[in-house]
């Protein structure tokens, strides 16, 4: 899978592309999400999907990649600002409960291109480089905040992430499993463990 080639594309058309096969995949999923379906409603040729992106699977990449760019750019300036182990769990609560309220596709996405990447190699590795990435930026912005003396980790900070990474994932696809469920015990329960984990 060539999913570099979407770095060529720039602007306006692709931000269409982008944002259609997104729609699509909320109302489809990812089996009904052809280039057909996607370039009719970004307004393009099914050409240059196929020119720009090679296949479904790599649109499905860059797809994940600029929403997961998006959710983290705008953690970045909160994060800096935290002064306590509180206020730096605030945000991380408050951004991971909005993204789940307001923008379910990203996790309904995330989870689907997971169990397409059990079945697609290329697609697991293309994932897994952006889950690296991610979390190589959220640990140099807690390491910042363990130098500045704000948290203590128990753990090394890459371990300490991933531990924050994948208690984020697991609340956000039991929400998303049962949204009649009142989860606030769940969420208040994973608080508590990531504030034992960077309190120290």
């Amino acid at each position: 899978m060539e999913a570099t080639k979407t770095r060529e594309l720039s602007g306006e058309k692709a931000q269409r592309i982008v944002e259609a096969m997104r729609s699509s995949v909320a109302r489809r999923g990812i089996a009904g999400s052809t280039f057909e379906h996607v370039a009719r409603e970004a307004g393009v040729s099914r050409g240059l999907l196929h020119y720009y992106f090679g296949t479904k699977e790599a649109l499905l990449v860059e797809v994940v990649r600029r929403d997961t760019e998006h959710r983290i750019a705008r953690l970045d300036h909160p994060l800096g600002a935290a002064q306590s182990v509180d206020e730096l769990l605030e945000v991380l609560v408050a951004d991971l409960q909005d993204s789940i309220q307001n923008d379910p596709g990203f996790w309904v996405l995330l989870f689907d291109l997971f169990t397409a990447g059990r079945r697609n190699p290329e697609i697991q590795r293309e994932v897994g480089e952006l889950f690296n990435r991610t979390r190589d930026h959220v640990a140099d912005i807690l390491g910042a905040k363990q130098a500045e003396g704000v948290i203590s980790p128990r753990a090394d900070i890459n371990a300490v992430v991933a531990l924050l990474f994948a208690m984020a994932d697991g609340i956000a696809l039991q929400v998303l499993s049962d949204p009649e469920r009142d989860h606030t015990g769940v969420i208040a329960a994973g608080t508590e463990a990531a504030r034992h984990v960077l309190a120290g």
